[in-house]
């Protein structure tokens, strides 16, 4: 079948289910060919793939509801709803996202990034059908990794309290991103192994009103029958002590399993859980037999050998510096203990673990919960370290304030993925953290700008006792620079001067570092004098450094590759405020107030103007050699 001539999905309702195999062995060769060149998230797609031609088989998209949890595995669900053409510009700039998108099509009726959601973005949906007495499915397609996360746990017991029709497909995989941990995977362990009940149970229902006499009086007795049976069929039926009908375990990539199961399903009052099995990688080797969660998502790779292309004799990445300088310190402090949130794969956490397996802990995917958790290990007087996304650090924002800043607790928070992150787009890029950590009282934040001071800040980091601090890093890797080989804190607060300059101060950090002095070099050569700072120390700021600036009576220029509402630059001007220095020229460049989707982070910093040239044009206004000769 041509992939590339589907409009939408009713085609599907004609087809057999040997048609149907023949088209999944289709999709998987065109997902496995296409991101071996633009690269993506290939491991939950072919996952998935019988399980989403199912559905848009059986069910009306979008009249019918199809939410996915996780939208990175919703590639077969866009080539399904038409726009298999587009993918050779997956995820680049302009294309076609990476996750569902309302504004690219109908059938996209959630957007999302991050886990744990379409339960209660799905509750909402149906509330609002039931209200205006509308006829359709509400189908939430959710994976086990995501059952960790507190707000599924909350959404299910709501859907099964209020008996919402609505069907819920429970992906189960046994992983996210990396294997997944916890109690509830244990569950649902246990619920793949024990088989399915419902049928038995409506079998000897059925049997026991046939028997005459007796019949009806045994039949009475049917909840009872019902409970034992469900408990001697499955072990530890969560999901029915919830209020839901479960059907399963089933094959997830058995086309017969799971026609006859939706089917069933869809005649079922109330709420349903549909408990799917599927194999994660699913018809690519190399994915299939992924342990570890390195093929969940991928740059480009060679389909004949399975490689990753990567840069060759690149420096480590960011997380990877970051997490071994963590693990070089615990060697001499007992204290320290690393906590993520289902990222030891991203984070580089999985040296630590391997030789520190007692102080390494994966709560799954629980921001919140990782986040209290390091506040209740730092009152104890020990120090955690909570490696986290910057984009899921936004979910514990609560715990932040609440439990670590408010009782001014030793947490280093290492804030991986800071700034724009490329292609996942605007539900990933780390651009909000500075605004929203930095009016909490108690908290420190830093940015290095480059691997060596970053190793400097981690020690900083881990002797400072005087409450929380951050460190934010950026997706990638690093330049390459020398490495000290002894580590050593470096003064809180204390900015440094990168290039001397009498006329202009640019201030800085982090990864904007390299662009300000390649404009201030430039501008050198025009007879324009600019001095360039690492204000490494994002709060607090180097208000000694600070005052003499505004003394000398020069302007400044900020650059941040975060927000500008509430971020550092805005720190400028409040002390300029504070300070009732007249007369200031404070100019600011940084993220605008819209979110920034997908693309590589060269395009997306040229769509917003973060470039050296207008960093230059900008240092020119405000210039007063400039503004004299003009």
């Amino acid at each position: 079948m041509d992939l590339l001539s589907i409009k939408e999905p009713s085609f599907l309702k004609s087809m057999s289910n040997e048609q149907l195999e023949e088209l999944s062995q289709e999709i998987r060769q065109f997902l496995i060919s296409n991101l071996s060149k633009t690269g993506g998230h290939i491991g939950p797609n072919l996952g998935v793939v019988e399980l989403t031609v199912s559905l848009h088989k059986h069910f009306n998209s979008p009249v019918d509801k199809i939410i996915w949890d996780v939208g990175h595995q919703s590639y077969v669900h866009k080539i399904l709803t038409g726009r298999a053409c587009q993918f050779d510009t997956l995820r680049q700039y302009k294309g076609l996202c990476g996750f569902p998108k309302r504004n690219e099509s109908d059938h996209d009726v959630w957007e999302t990034g991050h886990s744990s959601t379409s339960l209660s973005a799905a509750m909402g949906m149906a509330i609002a059908r039931d209200v205006k007495k509308e006829k359709s499915f509400i189908i939430p397609v959710i994976g086990d990794g995501a059952l960790t996360g507190g707000m599924a746990l909350e959404a299910l017991n709501h859907i099964g309290h209020e008996k919402k029709d609505m069907i819920v497909v429970l992906n189960d995989n046994e992983m996210s991103i990396a294997p997944n941990v916890g109690a509830l995977h244990s569950v649902l362990g246990r619920l793949r192994t024990a088989g399915k009940y419902n049928w038995v149970k409506d079998e000897l229902e059925y049997i026991l009103k046939r028997i005459p006499a007796v019949g009806g009086r045994l039949a009475s007795t049917a909840e009872r029958v019902k409970d034992s049976l469900k408990y001697l069929f499955v072990s530890g039926m969560f999901f029915e002590e919830l209020g839901f009908t479960y059907l399963g375990p089933i094959d997830g990539h058995d086309f017969n399993e799971l026609e006859e199961n939706i089917q069933y399903a869809k005649k079922t009052k109330g709420p349903v859980l549909l408990h799917v099995i599927t194999k994660k990688g699913k018809g690519f080797s190399p994915a299939e037999s992924d342990k570890k969660g390195d093929w969940h998502g991928t740059g480009p790779y060679k389909i004949d050998t399975g490689d990753i292309i990567k840069p060759v004799n690149a420096p480590p990445s960011w997380s990877r510096l970051v997490s071994e300088t963590v693990r070089k310190i615990a060697r001499e402090d007992e204290r320290i203990v690393a906590i993520t949130p289902a990222m030891p794969v991203g984070s580089k956490l999985l040296g630590f673990a391997e030789e520190f397996p007692d102080r390494m802990f994966d709560v799954g995917i629980a921001e919140q919960h990782a986040a209290t958790v390091a506040a209740g290990l730092a009152t104890q007087n020990m120090k955690p370290f909570l490696a986290i996304y910057s984009t899921f650090l936004q979910r514990a924002y609560d715990q932040v304030v609440h439990d670590i800043c408010r009782q001014n607790l030793n947490v280093f928070i290492g804030i991986d993925r800071a700034g724009l992150v490329g292609a996942d787009g605007e539900t990933h890029q780390g651009v909000f953290d500075i605004a929203f950590l930095r009016h909490l009282p108690n908290m420190v934040i830093m940015m290095p700008k480059d691997e060596n001071e970053g190793q400097h800040l981690v020690k900083t980091a881990m002797d400072y006792d005087q409450g929380p601090i951050a460190l934010r890093y950026p997706r990638g890797n690093g330049y390459g620079v020398p490495m000290d080989t002894e580590l050593k804190a470096i003064p809180i607060g204390e900015w440094e001067v990168l290039k001397d300059g009498t006329e202009v101060a640019v201030l800085t950090f982090g990864t904007t570092i390299p662009m300000a002095l390649e404009a201030a070099n430039e501008l050198e050569e025009q007879g324009i004098s600019v001095r360039v700072i690492n204000a490494r120390f994002i709060k607090p700021m180097d208000e000694e450094m600070l005052k003499s600036i505004f003394e000398e009576d020069i302007p400044v220029l900020t650059i941040e590759e975060a927000v500008l509402q509430g971020g550092f630059g805005s720190a400028v001007l409040e002390y300029v405020q504070e300070k009732g220095i007249r007369n200031a020229v404070v100019e600011r460049i940084g993220i605008p107030d819209y979110f920034i989707e997908h693309g590589s982070v060269k395009e997306l910093l040229n769509e917003i103007g973060m470039t050296k040239e207008n960093v230059m044009d900008r240092i020119l206004t405000i210039t007063p050699k400039k503004q004299k000769r003009a």
